[in-house]
């Protein structure tokens, strides 16, 4: 049930006490002139880093994990949800800037856009052949049954004496 870091250069836990937060880190987090960068030109070929991770909740039932994530303006079409070997569900995406007219004049630009690539190794109770997503309302939402946990057999040992 561990989170796979998308970033290649690694990460940093948000929670030190637990064990599956790992977000992608910010060398410029708390620094002054990060409120400043908020501002720069959409002309550069910057990407907002909140879409780029995208944030996912994942919650267990007794019968599934479910994973939600707000994808607010992409259609299911924008949208992959793959599962890989060893119990890796993967979800990535893109949303593509708006298009530049030469006379459009931009004062701030704020709203995200580039890819997103999410990893999550499940654990082995997870049907993996049995995945499901339905997107609605810009919110993903991947279900992925669990098998029933079988209950160990006791069988009582009779005592001879």
């Amino acid at each position: 049930m561990a989170l796979i870091s998308s970033n290649l250069g690694g990460g940093r836990r948000s929670n030190i006490f637990d064990p599956f937060s790992l977000d992608i880190w910010d060398p410029f987090e708390g620094f002054p002139f990060s409120s400043v960068l908020a501002n720069v030109p959409s002309n550069t070929d910057r990407e907002t880093p909140a879409f780029v991770s995208t944030r996912i909740d994942w919650k267990e039932t007794p019968q599934a994990h479910i994973l939600k994530a707000d994808l607010p303006g992409l259609k299911k079409e924008d949208v992959k949800v793959e599962v890989e070997e060893g119990s890796v569900l993967q979800i990535s995406g893109e949303r593509n800037r708006e298009q530049e007219e030469k006379n459009d004049k931009w004062h701030r630009v704020e709203r995200s856009s580039g890819k997103f690539l999410r990893r999550f190794r499940l654990p082995e109770n997870a049907k993996m052949d049995e995945v499901k997503a339905s997107m609605e309302n810009g919110v993903l939402t991947v279900t992925v049954p669990k098998e029933e946990v079988k209950k160990p057999e006791v069988k009582a040992i009779e005592i001879s004496g």
